[in-house]
C-alpha cells in the first residue's frame, strides 16, 4: 500500500536546498511518481530546473513512513517562478498536477497535499487577491480529485525576502503570509506552517537544505493535527511491485 502526497507551488516547493548540504534520511520507503509509476527516491526529487535541490516532502515524507509504517509516495508538480494566475483552473500547471494525481490514484491514496507559493505575489502587489485566487485552485483539487477528507498545508514564506539578491522586490511578503493564515482559519482541513526562524541559502531567497528538512518536520507537525484518523485506505495493485515479483523469480 501506498499512501502518497501531491506537493505543488513554486521555487521553494521545488527545493532549492544544495545538495551537498542535504542531510541524511531514511528514504528506503519514499516513492516518487515517474511517468506514471512510482520508484525509489532520488535527489532532486522535484527536477524542475537544473539547480534543482533538495526538498522539504522529503523530511517529511520520512517521517510519514516511519510512524505510519507504509510506503510513502510524492507526486512532484511544483514549478519555480509562477504565480496563482499560471496555478487557475484550466491552466497547463493545475491540469498537470490533476493528471499525474489521477495517475497516482491507480496505484496510491491521496493522504495530503503540500503547498508553497507566493513569493511572485509578494512582488507583484497582486497579495490582496491571494486567499480569493488560492481558494478556487484548493477548491478545483478537492473537487477534480476527491480531497474534501485530506489536509491542505500551506507554508509561509521566509523573513529572509526582504534581504534577498533583488533587494525590496518581496517587501509585501508579510501579507502574503496573513492570505495563507486567513485561508486556513476559514477553510476545513487547511492548515498554516510557519516558516519562522528558517534561514537561507547565499540569495536570501530560497530556503536552505537544514532549515527544508526542519520546514519538512513541521508540515508533518501541522499534517498530524488536521489528519482524519477515520480515513480508509484502500489497497491498491501496483503494476511495478508485481513485474518486480516476477523478475524476483528469473
Amino acid at each position: 500500500m501506498i499512501h502518497s502526497f501531491l506537493i505543488i507551488g513554486q521555487s521553494n516547493m521545488g527545493g532549492r536546498g544544495l545538495l551537498n548540504e542535504a542531510l541524511e534520511i531514511n528514504s528506503s520507503r519514499i516513492k516518487i511518481l515517474r511517468n506514471g509509476r512510482w520508484q525509489p527516491m532520488f535527489r532532486p526529487i522535484n527536477p524542475d530546473r537544473a539547480f534543482s535541490g533538495t526538498n522539504l516532502a522529503e523530511s517529511f515524507a520520512e517521517k510519514y513512513a516511519q510512524k505510519y509504517d507504509v510506503d510513502t509516495g510524492i507526486i512532484c508538480c511544483a514549478d519555480g517562478g509562477t504565480s496563482l494566475d499560471q496555478w487557475k483552473p484550466g491552466s497547463l500547471l493545475l491540469d498537470n498536477a490533476i493528471f499525474n494525481c489521477k495517475l497516482a490514484q491507480r496505484t496510491s491514496t491521496i493522504a495530503g497535499v503540500l503547498w508553497h507559493q507566493g513569493e511572485n505575489e509578494a512582488s507583484s502587489g497582486m497579495y490582496p487577491q491571494y486567499r480569493e485566487k488560492f481558494e478556487i485552485i484548493m477548491n478545483t483539487l478537492r473537487k477534480e480529485l476527491n480531497l474534501y477528507d485530506v489536509p491542505f498545508l500551506l507554508g509561509g514564506l521566509g523573513d529572509f525576502l526582504p534581504h534577498c539578491i533583488y533587494g525590496d522586490a518581496f517587501k509585501d511578503y508579510q501579507k502574503v503570509n496573513e492570505q495563507l493564515i486567513e485561508v486556513a482559519k476559514h477553510n476545513k482541513m487547511t492548515g498554516y506552517v510557519s516558516s519562522e526562524g528558517l534561514t537561507a541559502n547565499a540569495d536570501n531567497l530560497h530556503f536552505n537544505a537544514k532549515s527544508l528538512y526542519q520546514f519538512g518536520i513541521r508540515y508533518f507537525e501541522v499534517f498530524e493535527t488536521l489528519r482524519d484518523p477515520n480515513k480508509i485506505f484502500i489497497e491498491k495493485p501496483c503494476e511495478d511491485n508485481a513485474l518486480r515479483s516476477e523478475l524476483e523469480k528469473l
